[in-house]
């Protein structure tokens, strides 16, 4: 619908251009919104207050300007308005909603689609959790963000595939293999003290059981030098296991797993040290090596290889988002905690001075989730004895709810997640009511079915007569849904999606308990039954893109 306005705009625009009633040196992005105000139309632009300061015009003598031209051409809007200080608000006849919906119903099942990446490849690399405990609801916020981001950008033709980075070297790792080795001597009789700074997980022991079920007590004969290698590589592989299991049970898949210590393994990280160097980005002070980031709009210069020789996580992170480019992505998106807030304009510069576009590097932080139950918060640190797991969530609330609950805020809001919402079977909780509205939609077409009435295709009934206030709000919530799918993906917000569905579900629910689908009146029935046979489509799609189910029964 947008798409249609904007188009309109640029052709008014061209035309004033052509009578030099407007100067025009370039036609900027045009942005069009859908009015906060159901009143003041379904469609506003401030074009003309864009405009206003390059063309030297007040914006309400510009936005007569196109109002005029516009009024010459277009056939398709009832109204168009005029609004201070310099917005043009715009109605839709309803003759056209009836011919866009008739298309729209035409184009299933994935209508609304546009071809706007052209097979361009992107890759989302989000979770990455480091390998030293289960995965916690603040990852499965990532989780779903990426998922989902990532099928709305394969949806309007973007090539995209999903990474996880294995933190699989540094500190915490030797950190997660003394752990398990000090509770693998404790739990053979030995009177070791365990250490503060350790993982005191209850899953730390669990995996100390496994070795000894596996290995016995062969370990404690040796020195720590000797064991810890081995006692670091099996508890990092085992977590990294459960950790795929969460994430399947969960509904995400990733198309690759991509090691930090390959990085290491195949020199990659000496590579990019040595570009640094030679490119007059790094330097050495006090025996270690700095990058030059406080040239990057950075606070300060940070270390890379510490005096000790040990190479810090920034390292590793340049070598690895070169290669991303190596390998062919033209569009890189990381999505990280907000705790990383810090650390994107250094990446972002480093990227830049490797040759690339700012623009093909993006990144969204998602903000912590406050897991409520009974009114507290509850815990969620991977080194305290005490924690709720994402699996721990699923089980109890079901994937389908976890997943849009994760996904009812921006990213870079904060979160609470009430499981006792998300487990109620009533209008209160957001997911029930969405997928309720599909769940009634099929309860409509088994009573249609039993009555023997064919649930038909748009192009055999009449949707003029759908002329009751709520049946056009339904008309232009069910239109708007192409432009929602582009805005999310092109915006990196799909929370977007879930906004909409939650308004779709409200108009269809609204709509349904004021009036009778199926009526004595065989032609209103028709085209009411192709009206919610078209929503149950874009509830379907919807659902996909957000990997929950369809429910035909609740």
């Amino acid at each position: 619908m947008k798409k249609i306005l904007e188009d309109l705009l640029i052709s008014a625009l061209k035309k004033l251009r052509e009578t030099e009633e407007l100067r025009l040196q370039e036609i900027s992005p045009i942005i069009i919104e859908r009015p906060k105000i159901e009143k003041h139309g379904d469609l506003a632009t401030n074009l003309p207050l864009v405009l206003a300061p390059k063309e030297r015009k007040p914006p309400l003598q510009i936005a007569e300007l196109i109002l005029k031209q516009l009024n010459r051409e277009q056939t398709i809007f009832s109204k168009i308005e005029v609004a201070k200080p310099g917005f043009i608000n715009f109605c839709f006849k309803t003759d056209f909603l009836y011919q866009k919906l008739k298309s729209m119903e035409k184009e299933s099942p994935l209508f609304g689609s546009e071809d706007i990446g052209k097979n361009i490849k992107v890759q989302i690399e989000f979770v990455s959790a480091n390998p030293t405990g289960p995965l916690h609801i603040g990852h499965g916020r990532g989780a779903a963000i990426g998922d989902v981001l990532a099928n709305l950008l394969s949806r309007i033709g973007f090539h995209v595939e999903k990474e996880y980075y294995i933190n699989d070297v540094g500190v915490q790792m030797e950190l997660l293999g003394k752990s398990v080795y000090i509770r693998y001597q404790q739990l053979l009789g030995q009177d070791i003290p365990f250490i503060e700074n350790g993982y005191k997980g209850d899953y730390i022991s669990d995996i100390a059981k496994e070795i000894i079920l596996k290995k016995g007590d062969k370990f404690l004969q040796k020195k720590e030098g000797e064991v810890l290698p081995f006692f670091t590589e099996f508890s990092s592989r085992l977590i990294l296991n459960g950790i795929k299991k969460d994430l399947e049970d969960f509904g995400v898949t990733f198309d690759s797993w991509f090691s930090e210590k390959s990085l290491f393994d195949k020199g990659d990280v000496n590579k990019v040290i040595n570009w640094l160097k030679d490119s007059h980005l790094a330097y050495n002070k006090d025996g270690a090596l700095w990058l030059k980031s406080s040239k990057f709009k950075d606070e300060k210069d940070r270390v890379i290889i510490k005096a000790n020789g040990e190479y810090t996580y920034f390292a590793s992170d340049i070598a690895y988002h070169k290669k991303k480019f190596e390998r062919g992505f033209k569009k890189i998106i990381d999505i990280w905690g907000a705790d990383h807030h810090g650390y994107v304009p250094r990446m972002k510069a480093i990227i830049e001075s490797m040759g690339y576009h700012p623009e093909s590097f993006k990144t969204i932080l998602v903000q912590l989730v406050n897991l409520l139950r009974g009114g507290e918060v509850v815990s969620m640190s991977t080194r305290s004895g005490e924690f709720v797991t994402l699996s721990e969530v699923i089980k109890e609330v079901g994937k389908d709810a976890a997943r849009f609950f994760f996904l009812m805020r921006h990213s870079d809001s904060h979160l609470d997640f009430d499981l006792e919402l998300a487990k109620k079977q009533s209008n209160e909780n957001p997911v029930y009511y969405v997928q309720y509205a599909h769940a009634r939609i099929c309860s409509v077409f088994r009573i249609a079915k039993e009555r023997g009435i064919d649930i038909p295709s748009g192009d055999k009934v009449d949707f003029a007569l759908l002329r009751l206030l709520e049946e056009i709000k339904i008309i232009k919530q069910i239109l708007w849904f192409s432009d929602i799918i582009k805005e999310s993906a092109i915006n990196l917000e799909p929370h977007r999606l879930v906004f909409y569905l939650q308004e779709l579900a409200g108009v269809f629910h609204s709509y349904y308990n004021k009036h009778r689908i199926i009526s004595d009146n065989r032609n209103l029935t028709l085209s009411r039954l192709a009206l919610i046979k078209t929503i149950q489509k874009v509830l379907r799609d919807s659902f996909g893109i957000l990997g929950i189910n369809a429910p035909e029964k609740m």
